[in-house]
């Protein structure tokens, strides 16, 4: 019995060792063979993660590789399909976005001169026009703005009966149109502004308080400038919406941009978006509180909301920051007005 057991011991040493040799450990104390075998673990661990490191670089190039790809179709294929939809919509469509830019730019850059301290006041589209009106050759240049202005407000009437873009008609896409007939009828009384500054010296027409004022005095008056202002606020949060998510890059012709231009334009729009979903939302604000108090002196436009924000504390910063976000936004409808899809 003796000899039976030291000849199990035996085997039992013999098996250890062989574990050892196939393990690559030599022969040592059980504490240091942990140790070893801790070792091996986290080398097979670091060696899997540095080839799912690996695999997620090779994803990522694959991804650009695509996107290279498809720009490359897009500039081969795509171009006569875009030019094969030229006519006069799209001539006034595109003249129409870069005509907006110009007269955000210029909204933005005299708010960015009261930022700084370089002297004016904060102004609206229509204060942009009457500026337009007093520079030299300012009535020629009038009659340039009155006809671009007229082109978007053609173009947003056709988006909103001919849905060019596909929106649709669930409630999405009818809300989207509902919006595009609106904007038609505010650019189509901006146009008629500045063609009357660009034969009289003034434009007659109303300020803020005095539409509000006289909605005020209708029947059911505080509900509709209520209904007016929550609807301005709610475009506003759009905008800001618009300027998260970027989704004005799904009407572009990205294939013809290089990557630097897609990404300066992307930033552009954003921070442009960004910038007019908050004065459009304090405009907004401004309404309610009028309904709210029924008193028109309360209500305000897009110059009103401008000198709002410079009686903040840090105005001056926030009424820069804000303004050169309408200039971006600015530049941002020029290089639309480039590289928009129309169909």
């Amino acid at each position: 019995m003796v000899y039976r057991g030291v000849q199990r011991q035996s085997a039992s040493q013999k098996a250890s060792r062989l574990g050892r040799q196939v393990l690559g450990v030599p022969d040592a104390p059980e504490e240091e063979v942990k140790r070893e075998a801790k070792r091996r673990a986290r080398d097979v661990k670091q060696a899997a993660h540095h080839f799912t490191e690996g695999a997620k670089l090779d994803a990522r190039a694959a991804k650009r590789d695509a996107k290279e790809t498809r720009r490359a179709l897009e500039r081969r294929i795509g171009k006569a399909t875009y030019r094969s939809g030229s006519s006069w919509v799209e001539r006034l469509a595109r003249l129409g976005y870069a005509t907006k830019g110009v007269v955000y730019a210029l909204v933005g850059a005299l708010a960015l001169a009261v930022a700084i301290g370089a002297g004016g006041s904060t102004t609206d589209p229509h204060g942009a026009l009457e500026t337009m009106g007093a520079q030299p050759f300012g009535q020629l240049l009038l009659v340039f703005v009155m006809v671009g202005l007229a082109g978007h407000a053609l173009w947003r009437l056709f988006q909103a009966l001919k849905d060019p873009d596909g929106e649709g008609s669930d409630a999405k896409g009818i809300a989207k149109r509902v919006g595009y007939g609106i904007g038609a009828l505010v650019y189509l009384g901006l146009a008629f502004s500045a063609g009357r500054l660009a034969v009289a010296s003034s434009s007659g027409g109303g300020s803020e308080q005095d539409w509000t004022a006289w909605l005020l005095s209708q029947p059911l008056g505080q509900v509709l400038v209520a209904a007016v202002g929550v609807g301005i606020a709610g475009y506003g949060l759009s905008q800001l919406y618009q300027a998260y998510k970027a989704q004005f890059r799904e009407y572009l012709k990205l294939g013809e941009m290089s990557l630097r231009e897609e990404t300066w334009i992307t930033r552009g729009g954003r921070l442009g978006y960004a910038a007019r979903g908050v004065v459009l939302g304090l405009v907004g604000l401004f309404l309610i509180q009028a309904a709210v108090r029924f008193d028109a002196s309360e209500a305000t436009g897009l110059g009103g909301a401008l000198q709002e924000l410079l009686g903040q504390p840090f105005g001056p910063w926030v009424l820069g920051v804000v303004a050169f976000g309408l200039v971006a936004y600015g530049l941002f409808m020029i290089a639309v007005a480039r590289y928009r899809r129309i169909a």
